[in-house]
């Protein structure tokens, strides 16, 4: 009878031992094999989703098909502190790293651009566009969003930074219009304070105004000091910009792309050919390059310039040359 018992217990302990060790390697296999993905896919975790609801989720989307070992790493590793949000799961992904994505955060990141040289028109346009933007700026007038951003100045224009903006699924517009305006009002510090001297602007705002200028009329890097030099020699001298990107923003939309002689002649407060002096706000919006520009214009004498019809142009120092380039760049090409 002994015998019988202590046989009958071996067999239980075997099967103990043999069901143990089954269920040791396959959970070591569970957490060492990657997930059932085959393609780049995304993942949404909504705000208050526990690591239990998450492995549900991950077993409807056939993403993992063992939730009992996939609960038990929870409760092993004792990992928690899942953040909403939509990720991208690779494939080649175990589920312990899918885990670490979801605690670490790492969203899908969206981007979007914001160009040099654009007004605030295009650039509200743009951003009302995007899809992967949460819109709630949309039909706002520009004094409201002026007054969202903090902004102490008067006018939008010009009051963003072009670059290349990352963001998670479902960012607000004007969470990004406020980072842009940072971006701009921090750069534009950092440019202010290592200005040249003498420069005849009486404050940050109005050489983001003169980088503006720089920024429509060329998009040749080279240019950009020496163009900036002439407007400022022209100022110093009390002679008027005479800038035809001034003129066309302040024909708006109106504007069919002819400039013509009496645009030059009808005043806005952006003509400068009317008007001595800067404009009273930017034209556009203008990078670290144009307002570094503005606030280190090339020294010399030149105090004209004309289109030679390729993107680039001839820089003169005498009203004789300049009319002799005009004549040679322009009015042959009419």
């Amino acid at each position: 009878m002994k015998l019988m018992l202590r046989y009958a217990l071996g067999i239980i302990l075997l099967g103990l031992l043999l069901v143990g060790s089954w269920s040791y390697f396959s959970y070591q296999q569970f957490i060492a094999e990657p997930v059932a993905i085959q393609h780049p896919m995304t993942f949404k975790l909504a705000k208050g989703d526990s690591g239990y609801r998450v492995i549900n989720n991950l077993v409807k989307q056939n993403i993992i098909s063992q939730p009992r070992w996939a609960k038990l790493y929870l409760q092993i590793s004792k990992k928690n502190g899942l953040k909403a949000g939509t990720y991208q799961l690779q494939s080649g992904m175990t589920f312990p790293q899918l885990i670490e994505l979801f605690i670490d955060g790492k969203e899908i990141q969206h981007q979007l651009t914001f160009i040099e040289g654009w007004n605030i028109h295009q650039l509200r346009q743009f951003v009302s566009q995007q899809p992967t933007l949460t819109k709630v700026t949309t039909d706002w007038t520009d004094e409201q969003l002026l007054e969202a951003i903090g902004a102490t100045e008067s006018h939008l224009e010009g009051l963003f930074f072009p670059d290349t903006y990352h963001f998670p699924e479902g960012y607000r517009d004007i969470d990004l219009y406020q980072r842009a305006y940072q971006r701009l009002t921090q750069t534009l510090a950092e440019e202010w304070q290592q200005r040249e001297a003498e420069l005849p602007y009486e404050n940050a705002y109005e050489a983001l105004i003169m980088a503006s200028i720089v920024e429509k009329e060329t998009g040749r890097a080279e240019e950009r000091a020496t163009i900036a030099g002439v407007f400022v020699r022209r100022m110093q001298k009390r002679m008027r910009l005479q800038t035809d990107p001034t003129v066309i923003y302040g024909i708006g939309a109106d504007f069919d792309g002819d400039i013509k002689r009496v645009h030059l002649r009808t005043d806005t407060p952006y003509n400068t050919y009317t008007r001595h002096g800067l404009p009273p706000t930017p034209i556009a919006i203008v990078g670290r390059e144009s307002i570094h520009a503005a606030l280190h214009p090339a020294p010399g004498k030149v105090l004209y310039f004309v289109s030679r019809g390729d993107g680039s142009h001839h820089f003169s120092e005498t009203l004789q040359e300049h009319n002799a380039a005009v004549r040679k760049y322009q009015l042959k090409q009419k």
